[in-house]
């Protein structure tokens, strides 16, 4: 399934560069062969059929060897951020009842913190460094030469489990299918245009559903080529860029914004990029506007929850403003608090139904009853859809200010934000009033050498907004709390 588009672009061009990391370069044949390695190495060790494994490393090329091993040898990815706290561990390892480890030196100590407090673990394969030969070392089992691993694996078996924010209580773990992923991959090659010639510049963590289409899945299937970065500096991406010829290029929008604040500094040559997707948070107009007047590059949006990846931007799949397009086979309907579809145009809850939704969520019957009714997954994402079938996400439906009655979207006023010349970021969340029930209040990171007070920032909005859009309070911060993956932690703000 999943695993084999991996062994069949290495059968076709087995000496292409798969991967670029740092002064590593490693061909399809020899990535093939390090996955049947690692594959056969979880297998000897008492891997079961759909068993778990925990895939807990940083970007890198263990993590593209660990991931599509699992998969060979029948059993199923959990990816976990290697940032998480010992507790957060505990709660991971127990929810998916993970029986094997792929981690780092560096993580080590973290998870063997918690193993006496957690149902046993089979195996841990340490990657990164001496471990002191208490556990397996990935290097020396990626040496072997283990002869191919072919084990059955249908279209409905799962194939990774991956836990959501948690922004509304425990994480939860959404099981996708090989079929889940088969299906999105062929609609997002055929989306980006994705070819062989390509070379994909790959930021964001790779645990990611977003980075794992975009930089893993993509162009492993037509057989381009990744360099793979450990962790976002506009400057080391600006340097990729112009001296590989980086053709396509996914990030957040506060990356963008640090790119750009870079490359006012700086000469650099990007020139090369033909398609630059922005994902994870609403992409501010001014940002998407320096990028095509000074560099004719348009960044094209995507946009699609793990658990039903849908959105993804392509050259001829491109509207200002708009998410896109659902990849085909895949079907969008808008609907009100009472789950009934409403007019084109109008604002209501984006539900999606297709081959891409998933299984359902690890271990909660009841959640996943509450977000997939009739087949159709229900986002928790406002939007509208045009008669184009573009899709325009307005905000979060927990995201969503009631001020008085009066819905606010913070986005809305977060655009507004973005238009004042001193505004580098900008966020809005709702606050407790007692007299409307919640007022908006903005988070601001002004502009290096900017001077300016709340008031302005607030009569600046009331040029532009209603009076009970615009903020009532203006906070200045050094810099907006940001998840793993780059995206504005709003939790924290709250």
């Amino acid at each position: 399934m999943l695993d084999k588009i991996l062994r069949e672009t290495a059968k076709k061009n087995p000496d292409k560069i798969a991967i670029y990391f740092a002064d590593q370069k490693i061909p399809y044949a020899q990535l093939d062969q390090e996955v049947d390695n690692l594959a056969s190495a979880l297998l000897k060790s008492g891997l079961e059929f759909q068993g778990r494994v925990g895939i807990i490393l940083g970007n890198g090329p263990n993590f593209i060897r660990s991931y599509f091993a699992v998969l060979r040898a029948g059993g199923v990815a959990v990816l976990l951020n290697p940032a998480s706290k010992g507790e957060e561990f505990k709660y991971y390892f127990e929810d998916s009842g993970i029986k094997h480890i792929i981690t780092s030196v560096d993580t080590l100590p973290v998870i063997t913190g918690i193993l006496d407090q957690v149902p046993p673990i089979k195996q841990i394969i340490v990657a990164g460094g001496s471990n002191e030969g208490q556990y397996a070392s990935l290097e020396d089992i990626l040496s072997t030469n283990a002869p191919p691993v072919e084990i059955k694996i249908s279209e409905n078996d799962v194939a990774t489990c991956l836990y959501t924010s948690g922004t509304t209580g425990k994480p939860k773990g959404a099981l996708l299918t090989h079929k889940n992923f088969t299906f999105s991959v062929a609609g997002c090659v055929s989306r980006m245009e994705m070819v062989e010639s390509d070379h994909c510049l790959c930021v964001i963590p790779l645990y990611h559903i977003f980075s794992l289409y975009v930089n893993a899945f993509s162009p492993i299937a037509v057989g381009a080529s990744v360099t793979i970065l450990e962790h976002f500096n506009p400057a080391v991406v600006l340097r990729e860029i112009e001296s590989k010829k980086i053709t396509v290029f996914c990030a957040v929008p506060g990356m963008y914004i640090a790119m750009l604040q870079m490359l006012a500094n700086q000469e650099s040559d990007i020139s090369s990029l033909r398609l630059c997707i922005s994902g994870g948070a609403p992409l501010p107009r001014e940002v998407y506007d320096a990028y095509l007047e000074k560099y004719n590059i348009v960044l094209i949006e995507g946009s699609g929850p793990t658990e039903a990846p849908t959105f993804i931007g392509g050259p001829k799949y491109h509207k200002l403003g708009s998410v896109g397009c659902p990849i085909e086979g895949v079907s969008i309907k808008i609907v009100d608090s009472n789950d009934r579809e409403v007019p084109m145009g109008e604002l209501g809850e984006v539900c999606i139904k297709g081959p891409n939704v998933m299984l359902g969520y690890q271990n909660q019957p009841e959640a996943t009853a509450e977000v997939i009714i009739d087949g159709w997954f229900h986002t928790g994402d406002i939007g509208r859809i045009d008669e184009d079938g573009f899709v325009y996400l307005v905000d979060r439906k927990k995201d969503m200010i009631l001020v008085g009655g009066l819905n606010v979207y913070p986005r809305e006023v977060e655009e507004c934000l973005y238009k004042h010349p001193d505004v580098y970021e900008a966020a809005v969340v709702g606050i407790p009033d007692k007299e409307r029930g919640q007022i908006p209040k903005a988070f601001i990171v002004l502009k290096p050498g900017a001077k300016a007070e709340a008031k302005d920032f607030i009569l600046f909005c009331r040029k532009y907004l209603s009076n009970y859009k615009c903020p009532r309070e203006v906070a200045f911060v050094d810099s907006l709390p940001k998840t793993a993956t780059g995206k504005i932690d709003k939790t924290q703000l709250k």
